[in-house]
This record gives structure tokens, sequence and C-alpha cells, in this order.
């Protein structure tokens, strides 16, 4: 019998870009926007308004550049399935 290994999540993996400024978890550094809990459908357009342009953000729109809808699609459930923090 083979052994079993849970699947990573790919949205967490992409999420490891963001951890340094909105946590792995969503839960932000201070200054910054808290990703945990947002709806998946807000998270999707803002990060495809930094991608086109539409929004500015220095650091925004570099990053979502890099990034298909498809990428941008699994960040946004993993962000939106985690716990608010109760410190927020």
């Amino acid at each position: 019998m083979r052994p079993v290994f849970a699947q990573a999540d790919p949205g967490r993996a992409l999420a490891a870009t963001c951890a340094t400024c909105h946590g792995i978890d969503g839960q932000a550094k201070q200054g910054m926007t808290p990703l945990a809990g947002k709806s998946a459908a807000e998270i999707v357009v803002l990060m495809k308004a930094f991608r086109s342009g539409e929004r500015h953000a220095t650091i925004m729109q570099q990053i979502a550049k890099g990034y298909t809808d498809d990428q941008i699609e699994l960040i946004a459930k993993y962000f939106s399935s985690q716990a608010v923090s109760s410190q927020a």
C-alpha cells in the first residue's frame, strides 16, 4: 500500500510571497491591509486592478503582474478562508 500524503495548498504556497506585508495567514503587519476573511471576489478585483494599473501602489502593481488569473484566484481563496484575528 502506498502512503497517503496531504496535498499542499497551492494558494498557501503562492500566498507565501504576500507574507512579508500581509502575513502568511492574512493577519497583516501594522499599516498594511489584512486579507484574512476578506471575500475572495474582493481580493480578485483588487489584484486585477493592481495588475492592470487601474489601482496604484508601486509594490503591489509589480507583484500582481507576476500572477495569472488562476493564481490570483488561488491566493484569494486561500486568504478568504483564513480566520480574522480577534486582535484586529
